[in-house]
């Protein structure tokens, strides 16, 4: 099991989620066999627009102190986000929702995602709001860089735990 990014402010008790740009979702029903949720802990990773690239990266327990002082500025709590400049009036605006989901058929995989293979009913559907102010109030830092690409091949290269997320959306930089 991979280790999971350091707590954020206001993270709240442990919930299963599934991140949507459609608020009208009733059933989830699975698509190849699965219904994927994500724990709390695991839910900024989700606070973009669907089709936005994200690089996210946190320290873990075997990361080199090199490393913590080169993305995190030092400081092994830090989680950090990051995204193309362009993307951050759409982070601002798009409606994004977390439908909470109930647990009782789902099962943890070794990447952090809960699988269900029965339809699920959500319990209940959470307004997100805008998410570079949800990224201020967590303590997250959120920040903008030209090149995603090059920046994602260094911190995978790196000691540190990360997340990318739609980098094929990313532009390509000379």
């Amino acid at each position: 099991m991979r280790e999971a990014p350091p707590p954020y402010a206001g993270e709240g008790p442990h919930a299963l989620w599934h991140v949507s740009e459609d608020d009208s979702i009733r059933r989830f029903e699975p698509r190849d066999g699965k219904v994927w949720a994500i724990g709390t802990r695991l839910l900024p990773l989700y606070w973009f627009p669907r089709d936005c690239p994200r690089a996210t990266f946190w320290a873990e327990s075997a990361t080199v102190e090199r490393d913590v002082e080169r993305f995190l500025g030092g400081d092994r709590a830090r989680r950090v986000h990051l995204v193309e400049p362009e993307w951050l009036e759409r982070m601002r605006t798009q409606r994004i929702v977390a439908y909470r989901m109930p647990e009782e058929t789902f099962v943890e995989d070794d990447d952090r995602f809960w699988i269900s293979a029965e339809p699920v009913e959500p319990l209940e559907l959470v307004e997100l709001g805008n998410l570079v102010e949800r990224h201020e109030i967590a303590a997250i830092a959120l920040d903008t860089v030209d090149d995603l690409g090059r920046l994602w091949d260094d911190v995978v290269a790196s000691s540190l735990g990360f997340s990318g997320i739609r980098l094929r959306n990313a532009r390509i930089t000379a």
